[in-house]
């Protein structure tokens, strides 16, 4: 069965062309890491870019190291790690971690690659604009289309341990939302002016345990080609609520599924996903265009002892 946990590292210091941390340094940002589940926001940077007296972009590439610490790879054994520094909302700089997730004993279609996982967190988030991307190697075919359906495409800049490319120098000719018909992107989606009603209730506040943060990580969702919004909610017993979105791609297979997602996320918090840490799980989709049920419970399959996932459609009014 899958491995339930990141590769943790033990009393190692960081140290590469980019950065150095000592023992005690590298301890103390895993464990802020883990506590920020995977990302370090404006002022975070700036004091360990005074600490460390380098730039962003250098502690950006620095940093890549542990991002793969967070892999999940039962089947590859091969730990892949990204970071998308990215603007919020108050054009501040944010890195946004992510690594590679797969599930033992399943299609090896259902896995999340790093730099789904590092653009899922940026996403999820908040991010309004990808500025760089930093990954450990070199991106597969899979995430180059994954890549180009962000609405910043054109404009980021992907590095590399030892160079520096625009993808559209990795991905020429490329085929996006624009030849499918769709004018909005990744980032840039169509604005929802909808909202859930189940059974006569309109949203989810106070019913049967539904919150409106599922719902509106639902509506939140990218899904120009299905319509399906849907998401998913991890509860754990003691560590809070994980959230995840459903996220499409022009190509179909590298979307993201709201489960993926969410356990993208989990995993960034350094958890165990176990019966011992997960309470509950809930899938929400939008009645009619249902099709996250099934990849869902395929994905839950690699894990033992956890509780059904509960399967929800609402109609989107």
């Amino acid at each position: 069965m899958a491995s339930a946990t990141f590769t943790v590292q033990q009393d190692t210091a960081l140290t590469n062309s980019h950065i150095t941390l000592n023992v005690a340094q590298t301890a103390s940002l895993r464990s802020q890491l883990k506590s920020q589940r995977g990302i370090l926001n404006s002022s975070n940077i700036k004091a360990l870019c005074a600490q460390l007296n380098v730039s962003d972009d250098a502690l950006l590439q620095g940093l890549v190291p542990l991002a793969s610490e967070y892999a999940v790879a039962p089947v590859s054994d091969f730990h892949v790690g990204a970071i998308v520094k990215a603007l919020d909302e108050n054009g501040e700089v944010n890195f946004y971690f992510g690594a590679n997730v797969e599930f033992d004993h399943q299609a090896l279609s259902l896995v999340v690659h790093a730099e789904q996982s590092a653009i899922n967190n940026a996403w999820l988030n908040g991010a309004k604009k990808i500025v760089k991307i930093a990954i450990s190697d070199a991106p597969c075919g899979y995430c180059r289309q994954f890549m180009n359906e962000l609405a910043d495409a054109k404009e980021f800049d992907i590095l590399l341990p030892d160079q520096q490319f625009k993808l559209a120098e990795l991905l020429p000719h490329s085929f996006g939302p624009t030849d499918l018909g769709n004018e909005f992107s990744l980032f840039n989606p169509k604005p929802q002016q909808g909202n859930f009603s189940f059974d006569g209730f309109d949203g989810f506040d106070g019913f049967d345990g539904l919150d409106e943060t599922l719902a509106r990580f639902a509506l939140n969702a990218y899904v120009p080609y299905s319509q399906n919004f849907s998401a998913v909610k991890i509860s754990t017993f003691s560590d809070g609520d994980f959230y995840g979105s459903y996220a499409e791609n022009a190509a179909y297979s590298p979307s993201l599924s709201p489960l993926q997602s969410a356990l993208s996320q989990f995993f960034l918090a350094g958890l165990s996903f176990n019966e011992s840490t997960v309470k509950s799980i809930t899938l929400l989709e939008t009645a009619g265009h249902e099709n996250q049920a099934g990849v869902a419970r395929a994905v839950l399959a690699s894990f033992k002892n956890l509780p059904a996932i509960e399967v929800i459609s609402a109609q989107l009014k």
